[in-house]
């Protein structure tokens, strides 16, 4: 009985630890740390003291420098390990014995050709700078060197904190990166414009929470994914025959950006071949409040089969603006409706125009009519369901569109999931014969009723879940 809480595991030999970890995914393995000291050890860091002032630190001397030695670190046996990067530079001009030490970035390689790159560590003003990502092949003559080989070896690249003073750094390290699958970016609050050419194996790109970016330039042949959440950018796609999963969750809204109806137009058009799409509902309400009428528009999303739209609330506006969208997306088959309370709500700006979506300015039941038939749609799901009038007249709106519907699901904030079925008031004692539990919604003034049969088998996947296990399973 002594022994029922001993921990047999962090007596394993460290060659034994070592090969447990190595076998794990990155993000897994960097969690073992907090197990015990034993477990914390293994990840003491590789520390690597760069004698440069900041100033120095974006020279050409300092890149190739610091390329040379994540180089090393890349071709080291051991997997995973933890690498500290330092500057060490005088504390003031004059003369003295003192030096400041000064943490530049942390970098965490995995055993499955992956890398992480932190540079929250470097106590730097934030300033802004621009991010040009070129990755290049290396000739004939330097394809089989050491350096060439660890570089090109690495499929997955997850960046933090980039600051102004990884600027040169960054865009250096990744010129090498020729076959690179998967770029992550997370948090850089300075940067303003990236540019990636020619990232021919790019297949996954992320790029989450960077408050200051304004224009995002992608060229990327074999592009399959692009998730991205944030304020409202300038995103122009060059070359993506084979992008189709989208994500744009503009929870930030436009931020400080000039929201440009032709330049939001230019880039929908850009995505008519795209199978999965995730977007702000606001942005909807937006361009319909700008005048767009999207069934007049001269491109349509006419491969769309997954359709999720992202809202805080749901309002006779972003309800209308979702139907009119529905318009251009002939063959749906899936549409998620996720209302999170928690978003900021992004208030629509009046617009001096004369012509506007017809939806915007009709009664419910004007809308009702003109809805277009959606012949493929077959799973609605609506999540953050509290039962409010907009939501149950969008339910309506929903199952009239849809000719076939094979399920419509809500869920509750609390993730309580309910079946809906739509029953003349007539009918309603019938709903006392069944066995699950079931509750009754009854839009005003309508002739039927929403009988919610409440469903525990299964409990509904949200968007969040969704991006996070996304990010965990390609990046993290």
């Amino acid at each position: 009985m002594e022994e029922e809480g001993h921990d047999m595991i962090s007596n394993l030999p460290s060659e034994i630890q070592k090969l447990i970890v190595s076998s794990i995914p990155l993000k897994e393995a960097v969690r073992t740390s907090i197990l015990s000291t034993t477990w914390r050890s293994l990840w003491t860091p590789l520390q690597v003291n760069l004698d440069l002032g900041s100033t120095q630190i974006t020279s050409h001397e300092a890149t190739e420098k610091l390329k040379e030695i994540m180089g090393m670190f890349l071709r080291s046996n051991d997997s995973p390990r933890l690498l500290k990067l330092s500057i060490i530079s005088p504390k003031n001009t004059t003369v003295s014995a003192e030096f400041v030490h000064e943490g530049f970035a942390m970098a965490i390689k995995g055993t499955d050709k992956d890398l992480q790159i932190d540079f929250a560590n470097a106590k730097q003003a934030i300033c802004d700078f621009n991010l040009i990502l070129n990755p290049s092949c290396p000739s004939h003559r330097h394809i089989h060197s050491m350096q060439t080989t660890s570089f090109s070896s690495l499929k997955t690249l997850h960046l933090t904190s980039i600051t102004h003073l990884a600027e040169n750094f960054v865009s250096s390290l990744f010129s090498s990166f020729w076959l690179l699958e998967s770029l992550k970016l997370e948090k850089c609050s300075g940067l303003r414009k990236i540019d990636i050419k020619g990232a021919n194996s790019l297949r996954n790109f992320v790029m989450k929470d960077c408050p200051n970016i304004i224009s995002i330039t992608l060229s990327a042949p074999n592009l399959k994914s692009f998730w991205y959440r944030g304020v409202l950018p300038n995103i122009e796609l060059k070359n993506t025959p084979y992008l189709v999963d989208m994500v744009l969750d503009l929870k930030d809204g436009s931020g400080q950006n000039e929201f440009d109806c032709e330049d939001v137009l230019y880039f929908l058009s850009s995505l008519k071949d795209i199978e999965i799409l995730t977007i702000s509902g606001w942005l909807l309400e937006w361009l319909c409040g700008a005048g767009v009428i999207f069934e007049r528009l001269d491109f349509g999303l006419n491969k769309l089969k997954e359709l999720c739209c992202l809202y805080s609330l749901m309002n006779r506006p972003l309800r209308d603006s979702l139907a009119c969208f529905l318009n251009m997306t002939p063959n749906l088959e899936k549409l998620f409706v996720n209302i999170d309370q928690s978003y900021i709500r992004i208030p629509c700006p009046f617009f001096h125009q004369y012509w506007h979506e017809p939806h915007l300015w009709m009664d419910y039941a004007t809308v009702k009519c003109n809805a277009a038939q959606l012949k493929h749609l077959n799973i609605i799901n609506l999540s953050g369901f509290t039962s409010e009038k907009d939501q149950l007249l969008l339910m309506d709106l929903l199952l009239h569109k849809a000719l076939k519907p094979e399920s419509m699901t809500v869920s509750s904030p609390e993730n309580r999931s309910w079946s809906v079925a739509k029953i003349p008031q007539t009918h309603l004692n019938m709903t006392q014969r069944f066995q699950q539990k079931v509750a009754v919604a009854s839009p005003a003034n309508m002739a039927y009723s929403f009988v919610l049969t409440e469903k525990r088998e299964k409990k509904t996947i949200t968007y969040a879940q969704k991006m996070a296990g996304f990010c965990y399973s390609r990046l993290c």
